[in-house]
């Protein structure tokens, strides 16, 4: 896949990693009393981090945007780490980021409208 550094391309990266997030959560939700299960997480913020930081453009493709098991939360004693309030704080903070995104997204569409439009 070629390198980018177009600011659309991983806006659009970043909304598409938070609606994984969204899933993710909803699943952990899910599966609140569900014996021996351990909550999931999204990997994405550090891996784009990484990514910008390297030489060269982003190749947004070797950024695979996962979901991994947290192994430092406590654990009840049916095995299940997942707490509602942390997932429902995760949800907050993930719709904010979302909503951020989409509309960052927006501006620069119009921004490029705008560019288009001139007479």
């Amino acid at each position: 896949m070629s390198k980018t550094t177009s600011i659309v391309d991983i806006i659009e990266a970043g909304i598409s990693a938070e609606s994984l997030r969204q899933r993710v959560i909803a699943n952990n939700v899910a599966n609140l009393e569900t014996a021996g299960y351990r909550r999931l997480d999204v990997r994405f913020e550090e891996l784009l981090a990484k990514a910008l930081n390297s030489s060269g453009g982003v190749d947004l493709g070797e950024i695979e945007c996962g979901t991994y098991q947290t192994k430092n939360t406590p654990v009840k004693s049916n095995g299940n780490d997942v707490s509602l309030e942390v997932e429902v704080g995760e949800m907050v903070k993930n719709t904010l980021r979302h909503k951020a995104l989409i509309r960052v997204l927006q501006k620069k569409y119009q921004q490029i409208d705008l560019a288009i439009n001139v007479k």
